[in-house]
C-alpha cells in the first residue's frame, strides 16, 4: 500500500456525516494551534463521495472549523492578560507586510504569514473582527472552492485512483507554493535574515 493509498484509506468505512466532522475538527485543530495540513483532509474527504452537494457541505464544514477555532483562539486571548509589549511586536509584524490590514487574512491563504490568526485579530487593536470574518471566510471559499474544482476536474477525466494521486500531488503542490510565497513576502519584508 503506497502512502497516498493509507492516507485516503483513513476515511474509508466513515459515512459522510463523520467524515464532515473530521473536517470540520482538523480545521478547527488546525486554526486554534496544531497545524494539520487541512488542504490534504479536505481532498481525502472529498474523495469519499465527489459530488458538487458533498463539496458544498465540505466547504461548509471547513469555515464552520476555521471560524471556531480561530474565534476560540481570538476569545482565550482576549480575555487573558497580555503584555502591552506583545500587542505591539504584533502590530510591527503585520505593518511590514504588503497588506497590513484584515485583508492580510485573505493573503494568508496563498502565502500563510499570520500564524495563530485569532491571536492576531484580538492584539491588533485597529482590525474589526467582523471584517476579519468576511475576509477569512472568503479566502476559505476562493481556495478550497479552487480546490474542489479542480478535483472535480481530476475525478472527470480520471480513473479514481489516478485521480486520488493527482490530486495528492496537486495539494502537495498547493502547500509547497504557499511555503515559498511566504519565504519570499518574508524576505521581501525584511522579516528574515
Amino acid at each position: 500500500m503506497s502512502f497516498g493509498d493509507w492516507l485516503f484509506s483513513l476515511f474509508d468505512g466513515l459515512g459522510p456525516e463523520w467524515v464532515l466532522l473530521c473536517i470540520c475538527l482538523l480545521f478547527l485543530l488546525d486554526a486554534i494551534l496544531i497545524p494539520t495540513l487541512p488542504e490534504v483532509f479536505f481532498i481525502m474527504g472529498f474523495d469519499r463521495q465527489p459530488t458538487v452537494l458533498f463539496g458544498g457541505e465540505l466547504l461548509l464544514a471547513a469555515i464552520i472549523g476555521e471560524l471556531i477555532g480561530i474565534f476560540s483562539l481570538y476569545y482565550v486571548v482576549k480575555h487573558i492578560r497580555v503584555p502591552k509589549r506583545i500587542s505591539k511586536i504584533a502590530d510591527k509584524y503585520v505593518n511590514f507586510l504588503i497588506v497590513s490590514d484584515e485583508k492580510a487574512l485573505l493573503m494568508n491563504r496563498i502565502a500563510p504569514m499570520i500564524p495563530f490568526a485569532g491571536a492576531f485579530i484580538a492584539l491588533i487593536e485597529s482590525w474589526d473582527p467582523k471584517k476579519c470574518v468576511f475576509y477569512i471566510v472568503t479566502g476559505c471559499i476562493l481556495k478550497y472552492g479552487a480546490i474542489l474544482l479542480a478535483s472535480g476536474f481530476f475525478y472527470t477525466f480520471f480513473t479514481g485512483r489516478m485521480a486520488q494521486q493527482v490530486m495528492l500531488v496537486f495539494i502537495i503542490a498547493v502547500i509547497v507554493v504557499s511555503f515559498i510565497a511566504s519565504y519570499v513576502k518574508k524576505k521581501r519584508s525584511g522579516l528574515e535574515g
